[in-house]
């Protein structure tokens, strides 16, 4: 990797203004509960690039805004954090969330995509300087696929490495996006829904950390041959898979990592903290193992669930160090 790639992490993605719960228990159908309320930035895109950028990363972000209070939020905290905004100008509102999150930091999530859904392929395009300069390219699927397509082939015909996170669940990631990334970081849901559409199979994602090593390793090379996986699994770390022949400086093709020692009050942007510490850790980190970034962003992941929100709960590199060393 030249220089010039050195660092740079590029997020294709979304934001959304959210509007959050905090509940002694999720509402059932039909219930009415009262609950405190609070709101704030995220979106997965978002809350990926302030990540990125907390960890030490020099991080572009590349999204869809309104013209509205939303999008002058995000415009505002992405200087903030030093953030190289490029932000599609929506006629359409700013991307908005509802969250509710239990006693136990469990959530559950409504998204209105708003500006979200206008950005393009040809904005993307606008920007391909910007990704070429990049080191890591990461996306969502909040988002058109058809944007990140188009970033991720920019990506790859500049050298950059390309992570995607398949998420949120329901959402369709389609063939070429996948044949297009270099890493894929589900969550046990979003494994196992992509597991059914791509290699229609079918497994029950609260069983999944309980298989055994080669048994998940071998799933993980249906869904993606060519590729490394690493499956965020909550309270039970995360599982990495890597194909034969690309092993990203490990010593094994497959292995567990296991969760930071936290005291979770809130879980809402964990996976978001995990990838945008990742696709930093990767940026930054040169010829260190892969090991070493899933670990770093495994201790990132768990130390954002200290604290209630999703972008405002990203710690920043030196809160990490101080915390765990």
């Amino acid at each position: 990797m030249s220089d010039l790639h050195s660092g740079r992490v590029v997020v294709v993605g979304s934001f959304n203004v959210d509007h959050v719960w905090a509940l002694p228990a999720l509402p059932r159908p039909g219930e009415t509960l009262a609950g405190r309320y609070h709101t704030g930035p995220g979106g997965k895109g978002f809350n990926q690039a302030t990540a990125a950028a907390r960890a030490g990363a020099a991080t572009s972000f590349v999204c869809a805004l309104g013209e509205d209070a939303g999008g002058q939020l995000a415009r505002a905290l992405a200087a903030g954090d030093g953030i190289d905004l490029r932000d599609l100008r929506s006629d359409e509102p700013t991307g908005t969330a509802g969250i509710y999150v239990d006693a136990d930091g469990r959530n559950t999530i409504v998204i209105g995509p708003g500006a979200n859904a206008e950005l393009s392929p040809a904005f993307v395009g606008e920007h391909s300087q910007a990704l070429a300069r990049a080191r890591v390219v990461l996306t969502q699927l909040e988002t058109p696929v058809e944007s990140a397509e188009a970033a991720f082939a920019l990506a790859r015909a500049a050298g950059a490495l390309t992570v995607l996170n398949p998420a949120p669940a329901d959402a369709i990631a389609s063939g070429a996006l996948w044949a297009l990334a270099d890493v894929i970081t589900p969550n046990e849901t979003e494994f196992c829904a992509q597991l059914q559409r791509h290699a229609d199979m079918r497994l029950d994602p609260d069983a999944l950390a309980g298989l055994a090593d080669a048994e998940l390793h071998a799933h993980c090379r249906r869904l993606l041959p060519h590729g490394s996986v690493v499956i965020t699994l909550g309270k039970s770390g995360c599982f990495v898979s890597h194909a034969d022949g690309a092993l990203r400086g490990d010593a094994q093709a497959c292995y567990r990592v296991a969760a930071a020692a936290v005291r979770a009050v809130d879980t809402t942007g964990a996976g978001d903290a995990f990838n945008g510490a990742l696709a930093a850790s990767l940026a930054r980190g040169g010829d260190a193992a892969f090991a070493e970034h899933v670990a770093y962003a495994n201790r990132y992941a768990g130390l954002s669930t200290e604290r209630a929100g999703a972008a405002a709960s990203m710690p920043r590199d030196a809160e990490l160090k101080a915390r765990f060393g």
